[in-house]
């Protein structure tokens, strides 16, 4: 009966989700190569840029899977944007119970592909809680996670050694935990995936680990994959069908007023606050990620 209750209170309150100016559909081409990439070879895959909804019978409501990967614990573990649920019941900690599924927009009637375990509340922002703006997801044991996305290949996480700590890093902060500079001399660019197809941008402000790049997104993609071009390595051009590779370097947050409008949520961030959750309280969904290595 208690569990009745819960579900039946999150499908009122916490399945809610917060778009930032309203929703459009995939574009054909990218939802298309999404849904064969989710299906190859009989498997079930989820990668980055797969876009997602908490209840099947609302699929404009959506958000997009920033990256996937495991935790120090085993566990399968998908990222997308903390301000993609309302529920301040459930907020700021860890959720074991199965009472808020995710499913693949393209392909809901598989099932669940996770349940969410973790993320965190808004805060009363309409973009998300200022530095820790993540969700995660731990997904079932029936799917497989990948590291390719439509455009994007995701291999380990952005590494700043001696760059900027994140506010959300224990002392000493890891080197995952260290932000891109943005200086003058700076030439930190961002490659992004998501109903605009893939897109790079040079990072020209970083506050407090929230990355401002002319890389755009939009509504829907919260939660999206940002990846750094590494210097050197391609980008994606009609030559390599627009595809790029390169460390994980955060999530889609938000459009802000301001130049250039295009925010992130930097991977230091997120990395860094799971890990000072888990130390705090050791168990943590989602402590030590690390991006897969399937394909």
């Amino acid at each position: 009966m208690r569990q009745r209750r819960i579900v039946g209170l999150l499908a009122g309150v916490l399945g809610l989700l917060l778009a930032l100016t309203g929703t459009t559909g995939a574009t054909g081409a990218v939802a298309a190569e999404a849904r064969t990439a989710a299906v190859a070879g009989g498997e079930k895959r989820v990668f980055n840029a797969m876009q997602i909804i908490f209840q099947p019978d609302t699929p404009d409501l959506f958000c997009t899977i920033g990256a996937v990967g495991t935790d120090t614990y085993g566990r399968n573990i998908a990222i997308s944007a903390g301000h993609c649920l309302r529920g301040e019941q459930y907020a700021d900690r860890d959720i074991p119970e199965n009472i808020q599924p995710v499913y693949d927009r393209g392909d809901a009637g598989f099932g669940p592909i996770g349940y969410v375990r973790y993320f965190k509340d808004p805060e009363g922002s309409m973009t998300g809680h200022a530095t820790k703006d993540y969700m995660i997801i731990e997904l079932v044991p029936t799917v497989i996670p990948s590291s390719q996305g439509p455009h994007l290949k995701q291999v380990g996480e952005t590494a700043v050694a001696g760059g900027q700590p994140s506010p959300n890093a224990l002392t000493p902060p890891l080197a995952v935990e260290r932000l891109l500079g943005t200086a003058l001399f700076d030439n930190n660019e961002l490659v992004v995936s998501g109903q605009l197809g893939v897109y790079y941008g040079r990072i020209t402000n970083n506050s407090s680990g929230i990355y401002q790049s002319w890389a755009p997104h939009k509504a829907g993609d919260s939660g999206g994959p940002a990846i750094w071009h590494v210097p050197g390595s391609a980008y994606p051009s009609s030559e390599n069908g627009f595809r790029a590779t390169g460390p994980w370097a955060g999530i889609t947050k938000a459009i802000f007023l301001g130049v250039p409008q295009y925010a992130y949520t930097s991977s230091a961030n997120i990395l860094a606050d799971l890990r000072a959750r888990d130390a705090a309280h050791p168990g943590v969904y989602g402590a030590g990620f690390r991006v897969t290595t399937n394909p």
